[in-house]
């Protein structure tokens, strides 16, 4: 989706590269689904619209903290929130379902602190979750590390494959202190830079949270 805001120069172009929360987004098997109840409506002669949540916190386009694997490590609310708000690249790679994106498939891009990793392995995620998708190789964590990048995103529901028991990419983000998003939207976007503004909700000591992922054009977010 996406939109046009108002900047400084004009209007802003906006790419939302998250996904919608409704009743029905399909969750990792046996995690809790997303669903949202309405208690109170206009349409039974409420006077207000009241809603109340059930979701894992890694429904959707979602944010894993530290903690998610590393005992003793940041919760979400932890982190700064900077990390969130800045230059990104986003990278479209050839790999075929369930196979891994290795260092060589990002060689030449690892330009900027926040890397974004669009595989098209799912073809439908907002109604179908599908265990082939593609996922991070662990040598791509240490070429992501050595190239200074901070956060990394893809969109696939996890850095790891589905089969994985030790997942070694999640542990290895942890260890090099990289953030990672999970569940991105990257389908039609063009590939390049941008700044990227998804910041986690400030839920505390969680394990991860949902979060609205948008792309801007290079250079919009201007931090002192």
């Amino acid at each position: 989706m996406t939109g046009d805001g108002r900047g400084d120069a004009g209007p802003v172009r906006v790419i939302d590269v998250s996904a919608p929360l409704a009743d029905g987004l399909p969750a990792w098997p046996g995690d809790v689904p997303f669903r949202r109840v309405v208690t109170e409506s206009h349409d039974a002669g409420d006077g207000c619209e009241v809603s109340h949540v059930t979701t894992t916190l890694h429904a959707g386009t979602h944010v894993d903290a530290p903690r998610h694997f590393g005992a003793g490590a940041p919760a979400v609310d932890e982190l700064d929130p900077l990390l969130f708000l800045g230059p990104c690249r986003l990278v479209r790679v050839d790999v075929p379902p369930r196979d891994l994106v290795r260092p060589e498939h990002l060689e030449g891009v690892l330009d900027a602190p926040r890397v974004l990793v669009a595989t098209g392995t799912l073809p439908d995620p907002d109604r179908e979750f599908s265990r082939d998708f593609a996922a991070l190789a662990p040598e791509t964590v240490e070429a992501l590390a050595e190239a200074g990048v901070r956060l990394v995103g893809i969109d696939a529901p996890s850095v790891d494959p589905f089969d994985s028991e030790d997942l070694p990419v999640h542990h290895a983000l942890v260890r090099h202190g990289i953030v990672a998003i999970e569940g991105l939207r990257l389908a039609g976007v063009a590939p390049g830079r941008y700044d990227l503004v998804a910041v986690p909700l400030r839920i505390a000591g969680a394990d991860a949270s949902p979060v609205r992922a948008l792309l801007l054009p290079p250079g919009t977010i201007r931090l002192s």
